[in-house]
């Protein structure tokens, strides 16, 4: 049976998207750039360089934003496995002694 992905992960799925279509944008656009400039119509160099800066602009803004989100996210997840350890000690200790035995068992196959 899958397990249905949770709004979190869709909304990192759709933004991961996004991204991916912005970068897109934003690669198409330099490439006008460059076949702007390997033309001598001033005219036109100016139309792509504006293009190309704005969009760089909104790329680099929503990359910034998306480390926001990442990090505040990441931040909450590390609160949250530091209340349950200091809630837990005991638990936490068995699942770092069982964690540490795996792994020992699985670097000793080698």
């Amino acid at each position: 049976m899958a397990m249905q992905p949770t709004g979190t992960q869709r909304e990192n799925e759709a933004s991961t998207e996004q991204l991916k279509n912005d970068l897109r944008q934003l690669s198409q656009t330099v490439e006008e750039l460059v076949k702007a400039t390997s033309d001598d119509s001033r005219g036109h160099i100016s139309e792509a360089r504006e293009r190309a800066q704005q969009r760089l602009n909104e790329t680099r803004a929503k990359l910034e934003a998306r480390g926001e989100k990442v990090y505040e996210s990441a931040r909450e997840q590390m609160d949250c496995c530091d209340r349950y350890v200091r809630d837990n000690p005991w638990t936490s200790i068995g699942i770092g002694a069982g964690v540490g035995v795996v792994i020992g068992l699985l670097i000793g196959r080698r």
